[in-house]
């Protein structure tokens, strides 16, 4: 499937982040722009397997992740944490 980017535009940045993650002081965090995104198709699976096999998933997934896809899963859980916590 072609990924097509989709310009977007440029989210006003905040002083404060009152939603921040107790962990991180919202001064500490620098200012992230949102230049590009992509939607994606995927699918998510439920997975049951042997201790062994996801140690050894898991350190296969640590060898070849890229520092972009840390970042993601980052972005990801600070929103779904924002979300959670507005509720």
């Amino acid at each position: 499937m072609k990924k097509t980017p989709t310009p977007t535009t440029t989210l006003p940045s905040s002083s404060s982040a009152p939603n921040a993650p107790a962990s991180t002081a919202a001064s500490d965090l620098p200012i992230i722009r949102i230049v590009s995104e992509e939607e994606e198709m995927h699918v998510k699976m439920e997975l049951e397997m042997e201790d062994e096999t996801h140690d050894m998933l898991v350190k296969w997934g640590k060898e070849v992740a890229s520092d972009e896809d840390y970042i993601n899963i980052a972005i990801s859980n600070g929103i779904k944490h924002l979300i959670s916590s507005d509720k």
